[in-house]
């Protein structure tokens, strides 16, 4: 088990000696943070001009296509954990990222270096400034300049295949003008409802825009609404499905284990099994390759299980959405049967929707909740979490506070609160996830918090 502020840690996300100057990268950080300021752009007319302009590197690296509401980073890390066992190249691009910005796009498990991102974005600058002058206030966006990264990284290193994760929905996702060797759709949730639409049957409309004519599809377990609509697209785009719950049924015993913990993880080794069958022969993918490559995935921030310099447990896990909550209320339960104690939780939230189903789990099962507001502009703040405290977590005598995390996690490995034999629980939004990770493991690098917001 990984322990922070200690011996055994990981290995730093980013290669400090290939940085560029730190004035240059700097630079381009606040460029582009100048454009994720203008806010989120959707559309994917923009991204193809883009690609266009670029000579369309998406087109040169076979790609496999990941949608869904939850799901989709853990799968796209399981697929290109058995490409790799199977001994391939493989990129994969992923948002938003933990702490710094080159995680989103990787090869072979290398995120772009900082000189990287520097010389990219003199490169990309260049090609928006024509298609802005061409058509003005229709510029690349601050997604669209990491999307074309990513192709071009993948590209330019030679990648013999690629797992793409969809930023948002997918129909009108930039990512969405690839041609995938097969779509995958993780699962259905009711999340981005204002951007998405307010119905279960909207949103997977949405989600199953990444089904392209004859190009196979993988669906894993979704509502019944939900999955009648992704049927639907399908028949109607003539592209072949395969269903999760058709091969491996109800009963979870029948579903493969992942190194990843929990119940919600066996579902997305499932789904991510069955896309890599689809590409078995393109790729040269063994049953052996499909079990090696879940037996090693990692994926931070997943219900992931690490120990302080105190050698108290910690666990962290980014559940911010309803369906995640529910998940979560599970592994709480887990969690206080195995350890025979109720955790101390730290969590922050950004929006109600999300925060009301994410503190009704956490109520149930803390002794202790100590809210910290992530950097972001849509972080909900403390009144509002409050508020939405079960009474029933009080009438155990629970104990509610408010906290910040540089005051929570004051120094590597350290967590501020709780008991020396207390499990300490960190969830909720994924920013907030980073910004801990960023104080347990300063050797991550310094935190990018105003670039991780799309």
């Amino acid at each position: 088990m990984q322990r922070f502020g200690g011996p055994g840690g990981p290995a730093p996300l980013f290669d400090p000696t290939v940085n560029a100057s730190s004035a240059d990268y700097a630079a381009v950080c606040e460029r582009l943070f100048a454009m994720k300021a203008r806010g989120v752009s959707y559309g994917i007319d923009r991204m193809r001009a883009f690609a266009t302009a670029l000579g369309n590197p998406e087109r040169a690296v076979p790609m496999v296509h990941v949608a869904g509401t939850n799901g989709k980073g853990s799968v796209a890390a399981m697929l290109a954990a058995i490409l790799r066992a199977a001994g391939k190249r493989v990129g994969m691009y992923t948002s938003p990222h933990l702490v710094r910005l080159g995680e989103r796009v990787q090869v072979d498990g290398a995120p772009l270096s900082d000189a990287e991102i520097v010389a990219y974005v003199a490169e990309l600058e260049p090609k928006a400034a024509e298609l802005e002058r061409a058509t003005p206030g229709e510029a690349p966006s601050f997604f669209e300049f990491m999307t074309a990264m990513a192709f071009l990284q993948f590209a330019r290193r030679g990648c013999d295949v690629a797992v793409v994760e969809v930023g948002l929905g997918g129909r009108l996702d930039a990512t969405n003008i690839l041609a995938p060797a097969v779509s995958v759709i993780t699962s259905i949730g009711l999340d981005h409802c204002e951007m998405l639409g307010d119905t279960l049957e909207k949103i997977a409309a949405e989600k199953a825009g990444v089904i392209k004519p004859g190009v196979p599809v993988v669906m894993g377990r979704l509502p019944a609404e939900a999955e009648a609509t992704v049927r639907a697209i399908a028949v109607e785009r003539g592209a072949p499905l395969t269903s999760v719950r058709e091969v491996f049924g109800d009963e979870m015993g029948n579903y493969p284990r992942a190194a990843l913990e929990g119940d919600y993880q066996r579902l997305n080794a499932a789904t991510a099994t069955l896309a890599a069958r689809a590409v078995a022969e393109r790729f040269g993918v063994a049953e052996t390759h499909i079990a090696e490559g879940l037996a090693k995935v990692s994926w931070p921030g997943r219900w992931q299980r690490a120990r302080l310099a105190d050698g108290r447990l910690i666990v962290l896990d980014a559940s911010h959405n309803p369906e995640g909550a529910e998940v979560l209320d599970g592994l709480l339960a887990k969690l206080v049967a195995e350890t025979g104690r109720a955790p101390v939780v730290v969590t922050g939230v950004l929006g109600a929707a999300r925060a009301r189903p994410l503190l009704q789990a956490i109520g149930r099962h803390a002794k202790e909740i100590h809210l910290a507001r992530p950097q972001q502009a849509r972080a909900s703040g403390f009144e509002e979490l409050e508020a939405l405290v079960p009474g029933e977590f009080f009438a155990r005598g629970g104990k509610l506070a408010r906290g910040a995390v540089e005051t929570l996690f004051p120094r590597a490995g350290v967590c501020a609160v709780g008991a020396p034999d207390d499990v300490i629980v960190v969830t909720g939004s994924i920013y907030l996830l980073g910004e801990v990770l960023t104080r347990l493991e300063p050797e991550r690098g310094r935190g990018e918090q105003r670039l991780q917001d799309f």
